[in-house]
């Protein structure tokens, strides 16, 4: 299955203490970064989510926010560390005469200590469980809206590749007739120039033309790329470095096509092969 790497999670949980709130966002990246975002006294969290996401998520740049919002008619109260804060002041004297300057531990910055304003009397193991088990449903989510514009993205790239065959048919078709007219041109410009040539240099001059805008290899490497761009889709695992790759190769061939090209038709099939590859890759940076 083909995965996005761009996508965006929310879920939100509503208890008689407060709300939940988780939400993910993802977007491309070449390897996996995940950056989680918690309360300060939720920390513990960390590790579990991070886990959670190398489980399910093997590419791009994931933020993870949680965001608690608790019940104002739960508590109005301000609960103080004291023990805490007696160790902030006396820590600050023994500074002051250890380093000989005096400098006063303001109120507001105590209170911005971490700590010093105690958490509320909730059973903080029941909330982080309901925090991790959200948050696994956010990410389940997340990775069903990777899955969904994933299977947009393949149908895009799929409908590129039947294009790209429909022009590499059509050169291949041609490419005798363009052949044969060429060849038909050498022939009355040496009957207008009155030249006389032998028919062995005229003939070599005829079939070193035909090797120069031979393109029969190219057509058929870029059949056997848009072969395995088809492979690599229906594959389990990461994709997009391989896609990516295979893009490169392409392009190259239509480059090749392009600089072989002895009429204005083959060129401008070449154009249109590389916007069609471009117009691929731009979408498949977004796959995992």
């Amino acid at each position: 299955m083909t995965l996005s790497m761009t996508a965006f999670s929310r879920q939100q949980l509503e208890q008689e203490w407060g709300v939940l709130t988780w939400e993910i966002r993802s977007v491309n990246h070449r390897y996996l970064e995940t950056n989680v975002r918690l309360p300060e006294s939720f920390r513990s969290l960390e590790n579990a989510i991070r886990e959670a996401v190398r489980k399910k998520l093997t590419r791009g740049k994931v933020e993870c926010q949680l965001r608690i919002q608790s019940e104002a008619n739960v508590s109005s109260e301000i609960n103080l560390n004291k023990t805490l804060i007696r160790q902030l002041i006396q820590a600050n004297i023994e500074i002051e005469q250890i380093t000989g300057t005096s400098s006063s531990l303001g109120n507001m910055e105590i209170l911005r200590w971490p700590g010093v304003i105690e958490e509320q009397d909730f059973d903080k193991r029941a909330i982080e469980k309901q925090a991790l088990a959200l948050f696994i449903n956010a990410l389940d989510d997340l990775v069903a809206t990777r899955e969904r514009e994933g299977k947009e993205l393949q149908g895009f790239i799929a409908q590129r590749i039947s294009s790209i065959r429909e022009i590499v048919s059509s050169v291949r078709e041609k490419m005798p007739e363009i052949l044969a007219k060429q060849k038909q041109s050498i022939l009355d410009k040496v009957e207008d120039l009155q030249v006389d040539l032998e028919t062995t240099r005229l003939e070599q001059e005829v079939s070193l033309l035909a090797q120069k805008a031979d393109v029969e290899e190219e057509l058929d490497r870029l059949n056997s790329h848009l072969n395995e761009v088809e492979r690599v889709l229906k594959a389990k695992g990461q994709k997009g470095r391989r896609l990516d790759f295979l893009m490169q190769e392409l392009n190259r061939e239509a480059n090749t096509l392009s600089s072989k090209s002895i009429v204005v038709e083959t060129t401008l099939s070449a154009v249109e092969l590389k916007v069609l590859i471009e117009q691929m890759r731009e979408q498949i940076q977004n796959i995992e």
